[in-house]
């Protein structure tokens, strides 16, 4: 799945809040908006968690489940509308490189040891020719 800002993430979530507040007349549960967005529990969770920290959605603590309501949806403008880079990308992408390498010099290793078996061979077949033509 494409990465998108928390600003486009954040305007779908309150969306998703809307829509099925309308449609069920009460405030959704996690699981409800991560049903509708179909995003990962551990995503939705996370947005939602930045999303109250900010002011535009509030949870509601219920008897079996929490609940979630649009709190400030203006604020959802203050949001940064640019891709965050996290450390986990970072490092994901230094250890992709880096593997990258490895596999480039794992294959040059191969080639000089197929080289090497080949000249070998070569110069077994050319000592066994002298030593047959020296019968």
């Amino acid at each position: 799945m494409e990465s998108k800002s928390l600003y486009h993430e954040g305007h779908l979530f309150v969306a998703a809040i809307r829509i099925l507040e309308r449609r069920h007349g009460a405030p959704p549960a996690l699981d409800q908006i991560s049903e509708l967005l179909q995003f990962s529990a551990e995503q939705t969770g996370l947005i939602s968690r930045r999303l109250r920290d900010a002011g535009i959605v509030d949870q509601v603590e219920g008897a079996f489940d929490d609940r979630w309501v649009v709190g400030d949806h203006l604020r959802l403008e203050q949001l940064p509308r640019e891709v965050e880079v996290s450390e986990l990308d970072n490092a994901l992408k230094k250890f992709q490189s880096e593997r990258n390498k490895l596999a480039s010099k794992v294959e040059s290793i191969k080639e000089q040891q197929a080289q090497k078996k080949k000249e070998l061979f070569a110069g077994l077949e050319k000592k066994l020719k002298k030593d047959l033509g020296k019968e």
